[in-house]
């Protein structure tokens, strides 16, 4: 029992060095890779290319001495080819960082984005990463990108400006797609939020939403909890646009069986007993049918014409009995008084004029 208690007690120890090791320390940063870890530098050459729009060759041909004085610090050779219209970008026997070419890819194709050189050299930073959202193919219409689009952007840029603010990272929205550079929790909202607004999901919801998440993640006592119950839920409403139908034809209830089969015409003379008769009873029964139908149909027709001359009914007026009846007693002490009054002021009227 004793070895199997001292067991039990390794292990619970064991588990919560682990779970100590999984959480990282607030403030703690990864330490950088200096020249002094790889002094022998690269063995193979790697190399990467993009391509740039035309509308770019101007402002790279003057911002390329101060792409390539940056990348020489890393031991990268870069050359700009203005006639196939591509940047290179390619790895040295002096490089020594193993991951500096692939960040100098990235750098190049933010200048291919227009990004500006400000902006685009700080990828080449230990903590800050980059990523190209491309919104082409998220909405056919052409019209209703282009509102989408500057929906994104805002009124005077302020939308962009609020999620810049937000995820701390920079955002430019070029022609298809959408630069961003900054930390990675940053690059997740931001791609979201663009994703978001090419579904026609308005991105002051999802600023809203990004808001709250900050306030609530400086309370210590909520910041492991979960904040659905804070977060506002909106529903998305998509109204059809098609044409409604007058008359609405209701589905019948499906049946596996066929309907059954409609009586033919054979079958039919041979229920009403008309099959066995002769051809000029035939024709003598038909006409009595005709001549039924037309006194019905004549009937009906006098009867249209006739509601023309039928009087309307008149309104019944009713007469307004007086609310005092005849069993209504009067005070006849109290008319005296008043018929006495009146005469006193009539007389009195007289002596004056007098």
């Amino acid at each position: 029992m004793a070895e199997i208690s001292g067991t039990h007690d390794v292990a619970v120890g064991e588990k919560q060095d682990q779970g100590e090791l999984l959480t990282v320390p607030e403030g703690w940063k990864e330490p950088g890779f200096s020249k002094d870890d790889n002094p022998h530098g690269m063995l193979e050459e790697s190399s990467f290319a993009t391509l740039f729009p035309k509308y770019r060759e101007q402002y790279l041909r003057e911002c390329w001495p101060l792409v390539k004085k940056k990348l020489a610090e890393f031991g990268v050779r870069a050359v700009l080819d203005v006639i196939e219209g591509s940047m290179t970008v390619a790895t040295t026997r002096k490089t020594w960082d193993p991951f500096i070419v692939i960040r100098a890819r990235d750098l190049i194709k933010l200048l291919a984005r227009s990004v500006p050189y400000e902006q685009a050299v700080r990828i080449l930073d230990d903590d800050v990463f980059c990523d190209i959202i491309k919104i082409g193919g998220m909405v056919r219409n052409k019209e209703r990108f282009v509102k989408r689009r500057q929906r994104l952007i805002g009124p005077n840029g302020q939308t962009l400006k609020a999620v810049e603010l937000l995820t701390q990272c920079y955002v430019l929205v070029q022609g298809n797609t959408v630069a961003a550079i900054g930390s990675h929790k940053g690059l997740r909202d931001v791609r979201k939020i663009v994703v978001d607004t090419m579904k026609n999901v308005h991105p002051v919801y999802n600023i809203k939403a990004m808001m709250i998440k900050r306030e609530l993640a400086k309370d210590p006592v909520l910041k492991n909890e979960s904040w659905d119950r804070f977060l506002p839920k909106f529903q998305h409403k998509q109204l059809s646009k098609r044409k409604q139908p007058f008359k609405k034809r209701e589905k019948k209830e499906y049946t596996p069986f066929p309907p059954p089969q409609p009586d033919s015409k054979v079958d039919q003379e041979l229920a009403t007993g008309e099959f066995f008769m002769k051809e000029k009873e035939k024709k003598q029964r038909k006409r009595q049918q005709q001549q039924v139908r037309e006194v019905e149909a004549k009937k009906a027709q006098q009867e249209r014409r006739n509601k023309a001359f039928v009087p309307p009914e008149e309104p019944t007026h009713k007469v307004k009995t007086s609310e005092t009846g005849s069993n209504s007693k009067v005070d006849v002490e109290a008319l005296k008084r008043k018929i006495k009054k009146v005469t006193k002021k009539q007389s009195l009227g007289q002596i004056k004029n007098l």
